[in-house]
């Protein structure tokens, strides 16, 4: 599948996948809450861990700062976050209940207080310039992350860092090939180890398509950089399988 031109693809974007988003996500991460951490580790041949702190690597903290997680799921990043630096004020944002059950859990057991919100990442429930830092991981795919992306400028104080990691979409054409051969396999197995329920089973092939319509690094920068972030800086693993990028909030002149 060719993707739409990148001027037209986040309207394209939620035009195909508009259904998905608003009616059935709530039930697919339902659904894999209970084990989705375990599913990771499993269809990333055990590198979850791995993509975990390459992304830690690119995260900039500072003592005392406050951070903002999006889309912040089961809370690893929180909790990496607050392993690094104890003094953080964390807060997580998710609309899933159940994923952030999951967290919050993770997080107690630790000792750690992560501040959770059960909200629409898209409009996000914070007053302008109230966040040091903001994280989003493994999420954008599934968001009209132009407007995410506007939004979380927004809510950062000038001079805030934007960190953001995701599945994104190969240059190679042979690599893109064999990659969605592997996701598929990964999207069965999972799904049959771990007895899936119809929710999850139903939305496999949207998947793999939310990949095929998303983003290459080069042009997640751009819509970065669109949204207000300068500088905007990225790198790629795994032949842009996977990338990491970072954006600025530009300071008051």
């Amino acid at each position: 599948m060719n993707p739409p031109p990148v001027a037209t693809r986040e309207l394209a974007r939620e035009a195909r996948f508009n259904v998905v988003w608003t009616q059935e996500l709530n039930d697919v991460f339902a659904d894999v809450a209970p084990y989705y951490d375990r599913a990771n580790y499993i269809a990333s041949l055990g590198l979850w861990g791995w993509f975990l702190r390459q992304f830690m690597n690119t995260v900039d903290i500072r003592p005392g700062e406050r951070v903002l997680d999006v889309c912040a799921g089961t809370n690893a990043i929180g909790i990496a976050l607050l392993k690094r630096e104890p003094t953080l004020e964390v807060h997580a944002i998710d609309r899933s209940a159940a994923m952030q059950a999951v967290g919050r859990r993770s997080a107690e057991k630790l000792g750690f207080r992560i501040q959770s919100v059960i909200d629409d990442v898209h409009t996000l429930p914070y007053p302008d310039n109230s966040f040091d830092v903001a994280t989003l991981q493994f999420a954008s795919r599934h968001l009209r992350i132009g407007r995410v992306a506007v939004e979380i400028r927004r809510v950062l104080k000038p001079g805030g860092r934007f960190y953001h990691c995701d599945m994104l979409r190969p240059g190679n054409r042979i690599v893109e090939k064999l990659y969605y051969a592997y996701l598929r396999f990964c999207l069965w197995f999972t799904g049959f180890l771990f007895r899936s329920g119809p929710a999850a089973l139903n939305c496999k092939d949207y998947f793999i398509q939310a990949l095929q319509m998303f983003y290459s690094a080069r042009e997640l920068s751009d819509l970065l950089e669109d949204a207000g972030f300068q500088p905007v800086t990225s790198k790629t693993v795994f032949s842009g399988m996977l990338g990491f990028h970072r954006a600025v909030k530009p300071p008051r002149a």
